[in-house]
């Protein structure tokens, strides 16, 4: 394995809680094969480096525009951009005084990445450690190498996946990965075509294959009110999860809508929308089926 293998990179969180046992360091990688709704992390989609411009912040100062080689920026009656113009130099971010912009998106060799994630190595124990999350992890072939190299420095490994990934990609970094926490988006097809955008059997053939490989595996299951908030939903996780041989437990992940803010920032309309978080009453009731049919919640 070269040390100057490179991953596309939004963004390292360190002492996440939330993203696998115990604490851990979250690598956010760029690039994802599907076009959800309600994504969350919309900065995470495309592949290349992203302007953010967070508008509350601009003083129409004009910085920007002065520095920009490109005319991506145009101070008049406001601050408006030219997106396709810009190629991510980032020397309006580096002069703006509100840090009004952001470049998301680098290239970060495997060494550079994990000697962030172990400065945190005495806070791990025995279960924290390194987790990849994105976008989609395996969306980039060089996770392997990451997922390798955190195996030989001795890192307990977790993957945040959508499942939907190239199979060579996914059986090459299986024997590296100590958890798997699988996004189970919806069950139905037709659904998951609509608010997906892509069919649900590559995702479920991909679950199987992991599972005949024995991975250790989590499902977690987005709670959408008013798109998959219903008994039939509840029972074809149940019935799914009963196949997984090393089963990590299911847990539900109520929708909200933090990812409309990051999608004006962007350049996008906001996404959030309210009427899909669901009520407290909803989320009590998929636990009881889910309880009913066998199934662990989290």
């Amino acid at each position: 394995m070269s040390i100057e293998t490179k991953l596309r990179v939004t963004e390292i969180q360190r002492f996440c809680m939330h993203d696998g046992p115990g604490i851990r360091t979250t690598v956010f990688l760029k690039g994802c094969p599907l076009n959800c709704q309600w994504c969350h992390n919309p900065e995470g989609r495309k592949s290349s480096p992203e302007l953010l411009f967070y508008e509350s912040k601009c003083i129409y100062c004009g910085g920007c525009a002065d520095v920009c080689k490109n005319g991506v920026h145009i101070i008049k009656n406001g601050h408006t951009l030219s997106r396709n113009m810009c190629t991510s130099c980032t020397d309006c971010v580096e002069i703006c005084p509100t840090c009004a912009l952001e470049i998301c998106g680098k290239e970060m060799t495997v060494d550079e990445i994990l000697e962030i994630v172990e400065k945190d190595r005495p806070f791990y124990g025995d279960n924290g450690g390194i987790t990849l999350s994105g976008g989609e992890p395996f969306f980039q072939k060089e996770t392997i190498s990451l997922l390798k190299a955190s195996k030989e420095r001795n890192l307990t490994t977790v993957v945040e996946t959508c499942g939907y990934a190239d199979m060579d990609i996914l059986r090459s970094a299986a024997p590296y990965v100590d958890l798997f926490l699988w996004d189970l988006k919806d069950t139905d097809e037709k659904r998951h075509m609509e608010y997906i955008g892509v069919s649900d059997k590559p995702i479920l053939s991909a679950l199987d294959e992991v599972n005949k490989m024995n991975g250790r595996i989590r499902l977690r299951c987005i709670l959408v009110n008013g798109v998959n908030t219903i008994e039939a939903h509840y029972k074809n996780i149940a019935e799914i999860a009963s196949k997984i041989n090393r089963l990590d437990g299911v847990e539900l992940l109520p929708y909200h809508a933090y990812g409309g803010s990051k999608m004006v920032s962007l350049g996008y309309e906001d996404n959030g929308k309210k009427d899909w978080v669901p009520s407290t009453d909803t989320i009590a009731y998929a636990k009881s089926v889910l309880k009913e049919n066998g199934v662990s919640v989290i």
